[in-house]
């Protein structure tokens, strides 16, 4: 899908792209999303780019991802998409800044893109250039990668009170203990996401910095710039300690559930003890020899009984006195 962004007075407004051989001259953002062939070599003629192909937007190399051919400045980066789902995922966008205007190529539907849009399209600068879309978006991107830390925080916080201090009675809470497992390796995951898309548009925000050196871009743009960098610098660091927390969190966990087992063969092992002594009185009056005085007098079946049922309850009283129960 091939959509054009052309400046009006106060707002930028999406352009009908009918006829892919007449595109206006004047759009400054053009989003590829999908791109057929044919919209691929439309852009192309416009723009006088190359547009990349979704094989190349996935090479990790850095040469592959950020550089400059023919007075184009090509920057690849990886951006957050689904992370409201269960399956959050990644996907990499191509930024392609020429003269004053802005090429996207994307195959996901990052959420920034519909803010921005929807931003500019209700009010933007006069005389807006693909270089400050190329900022909205940017700003977009790292916001949206804070939202998502924020959360994760959030739910970390939850879990670990779960944990730690939980509401109900931890025996028997195989599969609360199990869903719990289940957030956290989710929330890790979308920590380790995140942290992979904000190094990529550090990367990205650092070589634009970089090849912005003798370009006359504002002085207010370039402020935006060094911000974004810093934003970037620090969202990236509390991804890491987010990543450390849940590590923490799970080995906790993990802590707990071996408690749990411990208790549980505990519970095995002292039963076995108890029944110890009972199956030992059983063995020996189970012998009938003729000889054996007990087997004669009235009482000694209620006896054996008695002397069975106290040498049950006095290991487990002597037990739960020294509280290893």
């Amino acid at each position: 899908m091939l959509s054009v962004f052309v400046p009006s007075t106060s707002a930028l407004k999406k352009a009908t792209t009918d006829d892919l051989a007449a595109l206006p001259e004047s759009a400054v953002w053009i989003d590829l999303f999908n791109p057929t062939a044919a919209e691929d070599k439309a852009v192309e003629k416009l723009a006088g780019i190359a547009v990349p192909t979704r094989d190349e937007m996935q090479e990790i190399e850095i040469s592959s991802r950020l550089y400059i051919e023919n007075a184009a400045r090509y920057m690849t980066a990886t951006l957050m998409c689904q992370s409201d789902t269960d399956m959050p995922k990644t996907t990499a966008v191509t930024f392609i800044l020429t003269g004053h205007r802005l090429v996207t190529v994307r195959y996901d539907e990052p959420r920034p893109f519909t803010l921005v849009e929807n931003k500019l399209a209700r009010s933007c600068t006069p005389g807006v250039t693909g270089e400050q879309v190329l900022m909205e978006l940017l700003d977009a991107v790292i916001d949206r990668c804070a939202d998502i830390l924020e959360r994760i925080g959030a739910d970390v916080d939850v879990l670990s009170h779960d944990i730690f201090e939980p509401e109900s009675e931890r025996h028997g809470s195989a599969k609360r203990y199990s869903q719990i497992l289940i957030a956290i390796g989710r929330k890790g995951d979308l920590t380790s996401k995140v942290r992979e898309s904000l190094v990529s548009i550090g990367r990205l925000v650092t070589f634009l910095s970089a090849v912005i050196e003798g370009v006359k871009w504002s002085k207010d743009m370039r402020e935006q710039l060094k911000t974004q960098q810093r934003d970037v610098a620090s969202l990236t660091d509390h991804a890491s300690y987010l990543s450390n927390k849940i590590t923490f969190v799970l080995d906790a966990m993990l802590g707990v559930v071996n408690l749990e087992q411990n208790n549980i063969i505990k519970l095995f092992s002292v039963m076995a003890v108890v029944l110890m002594p009972p199956t030992l009185i059983a063995s020996i009056y189970g012998m009938n020899f003729k000889s054996m005085p007990e087997l004669e007098w009235a009482y000694g079946y209620p006896l054996a009984l008695l002397a069975m049922v106290a040498a049950a309850v006095v290991p487990y009283w002597i037990f739960k006195l020294k509280k290893w129960l």
